[in-house]
């Protein structure tokens, strides 16, 4: 299981979902449904970006990728999914130290599900939605971290063409 926001998927998500896919048969990418976040897309569209991006790499590899949404609290979730393990992606210090107190509640709540952490490659570590977010609101391109899906749909929601 990947949980996340994906509001929207970038780079670095799909870095994680990569490699994810050499160590698990089945990922289930989990889209939180969190209106308190005011998201910039909807659960449904960012299913739909996920679902394209993922498209190739699900043909290219051994692993089944399926996408769904969720609301509450992940472990609930990845019970009803039969997911024995939580991955999560981490970019900083930071990351970690909010990831760990995360991982440390679920392994309470729920003892028979595990947290793995995957580095970001160094290329995506200061990559996050929020920022691809600002970057393109302000009318630059963000085409180097969200794929060319993404960046369309970016444009759209703020009826902006990019800048070079």
């Amino acid at each position: 299981m990947y949980p996340g926001s994906f509001d929207p998927i970038t780079n670095g998500h799909l870095d994680i979902i990569r490699r994810g896919c050499t160590l698990f048969d089945h990922i289930t990418i989990g889209v939180l449904n969190n209106e308190q976040k005011s998201p910039l897309f909807t659960v449904a569209e960012r299913i739909e970006m996920i679902q394209a991006v993922v498209a190739p790499l699900a043909e290219t590899t051994r692993t089944t990728i399926e996408v769904d949404s969720f609301e509450g609290l992940l472990v609930d979730f990845a019970k009803r999914k039969r997911a024995n393990c939580i991955v999560r992606g981490l970019r900083a210090v930071s990351d970690y130290e909010y990831e760990l107190q995360m991982a440390q509640m679920n392994r309470h709540m729920q003892p028979d599900i595990e947290t793995v952490f995957l580095m970001s490659a160094d290329t995506y570590s200061f990559v996050s939605s929020r920022l691809v977010k600002e970057i393109c609101f302000l009318g630059r391109s963000v085409q180097p971290f969200v794929p060319p899906i993404v960046e369309a749909r970016l444009q759209a929601k703020f009826g902006r063409q990019p800048q070079s």
